[in-house]
């Protein structure tokens, strides 16, 4: 979700109303994707290199998070919608760390559809963690290094027992995935578009499916007017 700050910029406000604007756009995504039937959401609203932001600019986003909560899990629980937090939750700070278990908790056995909210996340992290957890398997002798399969690593990472992401949108104009997902993200389809993220509305989470309805998913295999079929 890139651009909050570019957003605030133009518009001559301090950066943290762009996020605040931003906050506005998650709520609207997340309405459009439950009305047209998706499973899985997941948004990236805290990196682990965002850590590395003035100090004041990640103050102001803890207690965006902390307000996003207060405000919304309600209304995503009357709507069936299941929350969960993807990344190094406990390096939050401890009032957010306790929103965050309730809110999971309160929504856990909602079914309409997940919201992953990934926040201190990064997904070489998220493979090094994975990593490390088998290792420590074999470490123990509960697993051995030859029963290691791709698997096995997926039901170690964030993102485990998710179904793998069909479509990846980056807003803000830049072409890259930057640290995001990178286990999950092998086979999905890419799509990016120069619109800040806060004016990311529904017409253009329409665009964003329209083109994903018009790519041929072919996990590798042969086009299918090569194969004949």
């Amino acid at each position: 979700m890139d651009g909050n700050g570019r957003w605030a910029k133009r518009r001559a406000l301090p950066r943290h109303l762009g996020h605040r604007a931003g906050a506005k756009a998650v709520r609207a995504c997340v309405e459009g994707c439950a009305r047209r039937g998706v499973e899985a959401l997941t948004v990236f609203a805290f990196s682990s290199e965002n850590w590395q932001r003035p100090e004041e600019e990640v103050t102001k986003l803890m207690e965006l998070f902390i307000e996003a909560i207060d405000k919304e899990v309600d209304e995503l629980h009357r709507n069936g919608i299941r929350v969960r937090f993807i990344g190094d939750v406990p390096r939050l700070r401890p009032a957010l760390v306790e929103k965050i278990a309730a809110a999971e908790a309160r929504t856990a056995q909602n079914t309409r559809m997940v919201f992953h909210v990934a926040v201190s996340y990064g997904g070489r992290w998220d493979i090094v963690q994975a990593a490390r957890r088998l290792a420590r398997s074999v470490a123990d002798g509960s697993l051995q290094v030859d029963e290691i399969d791709e698997a096995r690593f997926a039901a170690q990472t964030q993102l485990a027992g998710a179904p793998p992401p069909d479509l990846f949108i980056r807003t803000g104009g830049e072409h890259r995935i930057s640290n995001f997902l990178l286990w999950d993200l092998a086979y999905t389809e890419l799509y990016f578009c120069d619109t800040l993220w806060p004016d990311f509305d529904d017409a253009a989470l329409e665009a964003a499916f329209r083109y994903f309805a018009g790519r041929e998913r072919r996990f590798g295999l042969a086009p299918a007017s090569e194969s004949g079929t």
